[in-house]
């Protein structure tokens, strides 16, 4: 109600779902029979906007009458009670127990309680408490908070100006007023989170106002500003802390960044004056110190103020008119009121502000110098008599007052200040644009738009601020890394602002603070990560370029996004022409240069530190400052402004310096190029008639401070953090790839728009080294951004993946404590980052390895898509800078000495670049390239070095085999003048082509998407050249063209059927072998086939004929190396190899008198070298490894080592005989050779006219390890059958001779059969070990048993065996699977010898598994079970009855009864000694089996006794002439095939 009439009750109480939207009154429900009732029910009330001290809420109690009566009414009431809802201005809430009233409340009652006892009013149980009720608000008006209440109702107070004032019990007057505010002020601290975070923005507001508007109390300034500040700082945090799981990324609260984005405005923009007042004139006052400024600050801080403005002691009476005027109306400050009243204004130790002297034209700048400060304006009219002037205030601005407060502020507030740094930086800023803006100061220079005394106290928070940086980086790095990029922000937002050169000057200040920190730090590299962040931000400036002052005058367009001082930036953008320096210096971080461009040095500075060799933390030092740099080259790149190609060469003029940088940090970047060494290989190339690399290593000392901040460093040189004598090779820690992929990004883009005439003069003037450096680092540029293809990018998505599910598997396993959490992040932190103590380590989510980002890896087909556009994009775009700058190098070098060694350097990067992945566009101009450069230097090719020439042939040849016509054509065109220019030079191009038909060999052997038809076309294209080339026409040179290209056809021809076999490694394997046995009389491509023929085995992991391949290559070398000159270390030729297989004696077919060693084009090739024997020695072990051969790396090392020996090469020697030692241990391990099993092998005949040149034909092959019968059966049906078609292809089951005659003549027959190496007698003395009988084999055995009748078992008697020997052309391990056989033996035992065999084999296991160490019980039992135990069928006592139960009759046949005899005694024997040996193994549990065992035995000897004591005394008697000899082979009974 808003009133105490029931007219006046508002419809403001919520009504229910049938009921109206508002009513005026609601009830209760009823309740029966209740003396003391309990009321559930809940309204909701909608406030009025405005609420006074009559609004109240009425209760009334009603009797209601169940058993109405006539005449009476249903509803009595029988009590009332009320609430207001506004108490000393504050809004009622919470819980109340109020008295209920018996009569109605009187007039006036609803400003009062029901709790005052009025008097004649009857109450309810004696005035108690009988009534329970509790209010709760949701009111954005009414903060409900004690302290916010009071708070507000001051301030309120003493804007009105109404005096006296009712708070609560106590009235306010003028003179109290100021300790109350006061105490509220202070008390803000104490206020509930939630109201003070709804309403920090109204706090807020109200706190900039007693700080930029003090009030005037009785005529006096009371000075709020400490206060209000304090007060401030502690809201500040309260809100930060409420909101700390809102904050964003920085650590800003959004409630705070909103109010200085949003809500905050200068108040007192648009003072607001009372009715009728005249308006009112603004002077500027010259109070001594403006408000809060102690003078005990400037007495200690008196050396440090600026000579110019000195602060002087003048006498009292001399102070000026506007002085005089303030006095007079009673306008005191009262800032100092807890500082001794003697140094109040007008007292007598006053310290006043003396104004020099101004003669200019504009008053407005006249204001800004005479005034001491222009923080205090006097509002008020001179005019008026002092009775009617209307109340004077004093105005303050904000940031000049925020300043100055926080550089006296205590500590306790200054640590608030802190934590919250970028609310304060943020909020001066926006006071600094906005008094500039509506004071129309935007137009003023720089250097006077703020007064001196405010920019010292810049000058003092900067310095503060950063001493706080330095030394809080160690106890709490969070804190730090905030404070620094709050600090940043902060400078760069006053480069818009504020002077340049007053910034810049407050930037080195703060990196000399850091540079002298940095000697004793002890942890350097946090302070150089703080650093380079500090440098990233002030790098961000939308003016960046401008402020780096370009070498020549730009005027680029408006900026896309303008700041406040847009116009005014842009009005000096480039306005001073800087003087050309020296072209060296612009390339170095020289002095010069760091001081024309002062940010750009600062920055690439810093990136040259953290790539120093010994910068620790090194790896998100990197990150970090590459990034940076990239991030800005990405800004340029992308900015309207600098789109005109002459801007863009001046802004890269700014990052030349990157070029150096980049060429010194070489060694440590990752190695893109594939093979070792590859980085630097151009550079060593280059420094071999050099001394020095014209680099001075950086001397380490402490001017690294003045070389940070900006001072003279020499061209150069680097100063390094850490203290030690410089070293002359530094490895350092090496940058990741994705860093320096980003590097090599950043200097194509410098390279590609800087002024090409500008690195053409720099070029000029590098070393050697330097140059060669530049080169591997154009080199590494391709490499880095070669297009890998969609695949690889599927791959990569795929290898993220897992990557990601591993980290998580990690993150889990320290969660659910299975390692330690603690002693995995100490670990990550030693290792990557830079921050903190092993001893005080965080969680950094910035270091962590799991990132939430990194856990998306599952990229659609459309991203993939995009992904790989922008990819190849890249890559074209990368090479073609590289391209451009290769072209500009040799411009340069063309006339200088050494020009031969650099463009050799430089036509091998451009072969790299011919020879990775490029689009069309780029081979177009890189095949452009190519031939200009072999025009005008064709002795880069023909005279010196023939390993470019092979490269480029083999990048040429693969060109003209191309799907895309263009490519075709331009690869062919390069090719012919290639011939051509080697035939101009001695009328005989044999070089060219010896290397183009190797290089075909090459590409067809190992080039799998191989197109033939194209290559035919560009041949065919080479033919119409030479044909219609008129300078040639008289000459032989198209004859010899055809030769060639007649053999390249052929080559051609070869690759078709090997396309045919491509899926039958054999077939292909032999094709390759043939090949290459055809060109036997050339070494070249004889070793290039060997080659082929090696990466094809490694590809299908048959490890020991890839490295047979490799053995032949070397062979075939040393034979090459023997011809031509004769020395100790090398090999002899092939005889040298023999050890290593026997087979490397086909190649010493060649001789004199098919080579010629002195015929130009002929063994030409790297490999036909020392170092290419070397080479290829080095491959076969390494194949001979992965094969588990080691006994055989020794023999290769055998030849190597002599080599190595005599070239003094004991890096290499080292390494070799490391590996010696490990193949000796692993052939220890692996003694018994269960642990390596070597190959099975199996005889494979073909039978049928289809199988063409294979019918009849029977072939051992060499499966790889453990391979079934069954599995080489079902290959070989399955590829055949595929082939051939179904029912075609039969598999021959048994291992019988067949019978052509006998097989369908449409059909193709396979016969397989396992066979077994067999050795001679002799053999096996010196193949003792597993190695020696499964290494050199060519030849195997197999056995096939029959019967008479055909049936391959039956009874003993009649159970023959045959025993079929076959020999191979080589022996086994060769460069081909399958070998031919060349011979066949078989041998048919009669039924008792083969009973002898197997009663020998049965001794054999049975002596094994006895002396079998360490004993195996369990294979002990079997073979006894087997021996001893009754068997069902021809077990050992039944094959004693059948051969030894009667004498033969044939005299023939006695040896071989007489040897069945012995065998059994000698089986008797060992089962005697198994058992012995098994009761000394067996547990008590097999007790009774064992004497079951020996129960068998003894009814076995029994058995036998008789049969084995039988007397033949025919043994005896001379045998005669013609009886065979069947202990020896060769009189066996042959059936040669």
């Amino acid at each position: 109600m808003t009133g105490e009439d029931p007219s006046q009750a508002l419809p403001v109480i919520f009504g229910k779902s049938s009921c109206s939207e508002f009513t005026r009154e609601a009830f209760t429900p009823v309740v029966y029979h209740n003396k003391s009732p309990e009321f559930y029910e809940e309204f909701k009330l909608h406030l009025p906007a405005c609420v006074t001290e009559n609004h109240h809420l009425l209760f009334t109690f009603y009797h209601v009458s169940c058993q109405p009566r006539p005449g009476t009414a249903l509803e009595t009431p029988v009590g009332f009670t009320w609430i207001p809802l506004l108490q000393h201005g504050r809004l009622r809430t919470g819980p109340f127990c109020l008295p209920v009233s018996v009569d109605q409340p009187p007039p006036s009652y609803s400003v009062l309680t029901p709790d005052v006892a009025l008097p004649g009013m009857r109450w309810v149980d004696s005035h108690k408490g009988v009534f329970s009720v509790e209010l709760t608000a949701v009111s954005s008006v009414h903060p409900q908070d004690p302290h916010l209440d009071k708070f507000f109702t001051l301030v309120h107070v003493l804007e009105e100006g109404a005096f006296p004032f009712r708070l609560k019990d106590a009235v306010l007057s003028e003179g109290n007023v100021e300790q109350e505010l006061r105490a509220s002020l202070a008390a803000l601290r104490l206020a509930s989170p939630e109201p003070l975070v709804a309403f920090s923005h109204h706090v807020l507001d109200k706190l900039v106002r007693l700080v930029v508007r003090p009030p005037i109390i009785s005529g006096q300034i009371v000075n709020l500003g400490r206060g209000a500040f304090e007060a401030m700082a502690h809201v500040v945090s309260l809100v930060h802390r409420s909101l700390e799981a809102a904050q964003d990324a920085r650590g800003h609260c959004p409630q705070l960044a909103a109010y200085i984005h949003y809500a905050f405005r200068l108040p007192g923009t648009e003072p607001s004056l009372p009715d009728g007042a005249p308006p009112v004139t603004v002077q500027a006052a010259t109070l001594a110190r403006g408000s809060g400024r102690p003078i005990s600050l400037y007495l200690a801080r008196s050396k440090s103020i600026s000579s110019s403005n000195p602060d002087l002691a003048v006498a009292p009476g001399s102070v000026d008119d506007e002085v005089s005027r303030i006095l007079a109306s009673k306008g005191i400050d009262r800032s100092h009121s807890w500082v001794n009243s003697a140094y109040a204004p007008g007292g007598s130790k006053a310290v006043l502000r003396r104004a020099p002297p101004y003669c200019g034209a504009d008053p407005r700048q006249a204001i800004d110098r005479t005034s001491s400060r222009a923080s205090s304006y006097l509002e008020g009219s001179s005019s008026a008599p002092p009775a009617t002037q209307p109340r004077p205030t004093v105005q303050k601005l904000l940031h000049e007052e925020l300043a100055l407060q926080w550089v006296v502020s205590s500590s306790a507030v200054r640590e608030a200040i802190l934590q919250h740094a970028w609310f304060f930086f943020q909020l001066m800023v926006k006071s600094m644009a906005l008094h500039l803006l509506l004071g129309q100061r935007l137009d003023t220079p720089r250097k006077l738009r703020f007064p001196g005394r405010f920019l010292d106290d810049i000058t003092a928070l900067v310095g503060s601020v950063g001493l706080e940086v330095i030394t809080r980086v160690h106890k709490d790095v969070e804190l730090a890394e905030r404070l620094n990029a709050s600090l940043a922000f902060f400078l760069s937002d006053l480069l818009s602002l504020v002077d340049r050169g007053f910034v810049f000057s407050l930037v080195r200040a703060h990196y000399k603070q850091v540079a002298t920190r940095l000697q004793s730090s002890p942890n350097p590299a946090a302070l150089l990560t703080l650093r380079m962040e500090f440098t990233r931000i002030l790098c961000s400036h939308e003016h960046y370029v401008t402020l780096n002052l370009p070498c020549c005058p730009l005027s680029p367009p408006a900026s896309p996004s303008p700041s406040v001082s847009s116009t005014t930036s842009q009005s000096s953008t480039f306005s001073s022409q800087a003087p050309d320096p020296k072209v060296t210096s612009m390339f170095e971080l020289s002095g010069p240069f760091r001081q024309q461009h002062f940010l750009a040095g600062l920055l690439l500075t810093e990136l040259a530190l953290a790539l120093e060799p010994e910068a620790e933390g090194a790896f998100l030092l990197h990150k970090k400052a590459i990034s940076a740099v990239h991030s800005l080259l990405c800004g340029h790149d992308t900015d309207p402004r600098y789109a005109e190609a002459t801007v863009k060469a001046c802004v890269a003029e700014l990052y030349l310096p990157l070029l150096s940088i980049a060429r010194d940090t070489l060694p440590r970047l990752h190695d893109f190029a594939e093979g070792p060494g590859q980085r630097s290989r151009l550079a060593s190339m280059l420094d071999s008639d050099t001394e020095g690399e014209g680099d001075i290593a950086g001397t380490i000392n402490p001017s690294v401070a003045m070389a940070i901040a900006g001072g003279p460093l020499a061209p150069g040189s680097r100063a390094s953090i850490s203290q030690g004598p410089p070293t002359a090779s530094r490895a350092g820690c090496a940058l990741s790839a994705e860093s320096s992929r980003t590097l090599l990004a950043c200097v194509l883009w410098v390279l590609k728009n800087a002024e090409p005439a500008l690195l053409q003069r720099w070029a000029t003037d590098l070393t050697l080294p330097q140059l060669g450096r530049l080169l591997d680092l154009l080199y590494l540029c391709l490499a880095a951004f070669e297009y890998k293809g969609k695949k690889a990018f599927e791959r990569i998505n795929s290898l993220t993946f897992k990557k990601s599910l591993d980290m998580k598997a990690r993150l889990e396993e320290a969660i659910l404590g299975t390692i330690g959490a603690r002693q995995e992040m100490v670990r990550r932190s030693r290792e990557r980052s830079p921050f903190g103590n092993p001893e005080n380590v965080r969680w950094r989510k910035s270091v962590t390895h799991w990132k939430q980002t990194s856990d998306r890896v599952d990229k659609t087909k459309d991203e993939m898509e995009h992904e790989a556009l922008v990819e190849g994009n890249l890559a074209t775009e990368a090479s073609l800078v590289v391209l451009d700058t290769l072209e500009i190098i040799v411009q340069t070098v063309m006339l200088s000495e050494a020009r031969e060694s650099v463009l050799g350097a430089v036509l091998k990067v451009v072969l790299y670049s011919l020879g990775s992945a490029q689009s069309a566009l780029f081979l177009q101009h890189g095949l452009a390239t190519q031939r200009a450069l072999v025009s005008k230097f064709p002795e880069l090719l023909f005279e010196e070095d023939t390993e470019l020439c092979a490269d480029l042939c083999l990048r040429l040849l693969r060109h003209c085999g191309s799907r895309i016509s263009t490519i075709r054509t331009h690869a062919s065109a390069s090719l012919y003048l290639l011939m051509r220019q080697n035939f101009e030079i001695g009328h005989n191009f044999a070089r060219v082509k010896m290397q183009v038909t190797m290089s075909l060999s090459s590409l067809v052997g190992t080039t799998q998407n191989f197109s033939e038809e194209h290559l035919r076309r560009s041949l065919k294209t080479i033919l119409t050249y030479a044909e219609e080339d008129v300078g040639l026409r008289d000459s032989t040179f198209a004859e010899q063209v055809q030769d060639l290209m007649f053999n390249l056809h052929m080559i051609l021809t070869d690759t078709v059927k090997m396309k045919e076999h491509q899926e039958d490694p054999e077939m292909l394997i032999d094709l390759m072998y043939r090949i290459a046995r055809g060109y036997q009389g050339s070494p070249d491509l004889r070793l290039t086939w060997l080659q082929n023929m090696a990466g094809k085995h490694a590809e299908l992991g048959n490890h020991a004929e890839a490295a047979q391949c490799m053995v032949h290559a070397a062979a075939l070398v040393a034979e090459y190396l023997a011809l031509l000159e004769d020395h100790r270390h090398l090999p002899v030729g092939c005889v040298s190899f023999q050890n290593i297989s026997s087979n490397v004696l086909e190649e010493s077919a060649i001789s004199d008198d098919i080579l010629s060693p002195d015929e130009e084009g002929f063994c030409s090739g790297k490999h036909f070298t020392e170092l290419g024997l070397v080479g290829l020695l080095e491959q076969a072990a390494g194949y001979f490894t992965m094969g588990g051969l080691y006994e055989a790396v020794n023999e290769v090392y055998k030849n190597l080592i002599p080599i190595l020996e005599a070239h003094r090469d004991y890096k290499k020697l080292a390494a070799v005989h490391g590996k010696l030692q490990e193949a000796f241990t692993k052939i220890m391990h692996q003694s018994s050779g269960w642990e390596r099993v070597f190959g099975t092998y199996f005889r494979v005949g073909f039978y049928g006219a289809r199988f063409g040149d294979l019918d009849e034909q029977e072939f051992v092959y060499k499966e790889p390890s453990i391979t079934k019968l069954a599995e080489i059966s079902h290959r070989l049906e399955e590829f055949y059958t595929e082939r051939f078609g179904d029912d075609v292809v039969e598999i021959i089951k048994d291992s019988n001779p067949v019978d052509k005659s006998k097989l369908d003549a449409q059909k193709a027959y396979i016969q397989i059969t396992y066979v077994e190496p067999y050795f001679d007698t002799y053999e096996l003395k010196d193949r003792v070990t597993y190695f020696d009988r499964n290494y050199g084999l060519r030849t195997f055995l197999f056995c096939t048993p029959f019967t008479p009748d055909g049936r391959a078992h039956g009874e003993l008697p009649e159970q023959h065996k045959r025993k079929t020997l076959l020999s191979t052309d080589h022996a086994f391990p060769y460069i081909k699977t399958r070998i031919r056989v060349c011979h066949r033996e078989e041998t048919v035992l009669t039924p008792v010898e083969v009973a002898i065999e197997d009663m020998q084999k049965k001794t054999r296991e049975l002596a094994f598994a006895t002396e079998q160490d360490p004993p195996d019980a369990k294979m002990l039992q079997m073979v006894l079970q087997g021996s001893v135990g009754p068997t069902v069928n021809q077990g050992p006592l039944e094959v004693a009855q059948v051969f030894l139960a009667e004498i033969p009759e044939d005299p023939k046949l006695f040896r071989h009864h007489n040897k069945l005899r012995l065998c059994f005694k000698d089986f008797c024997k060992k089962c005697e000694d198994a058992l012995r040996k098994n009761k000394a193994l067996i547990g008590p549990d097999q007790k009774e089996y064992h004497r079951e065992l020996e129960r068998n035995y003894c009814r076995l000897r029994e058995a036998l006794q008789p049969l084995l004591t039988q007397r033949l005394p025919q043994l005896l008697a001379p045998t005669p002439p013609g009886l065979r000899n069947s202990l020896n082979r060769a009189s066996f009974r042959k059936a040669d095939l």
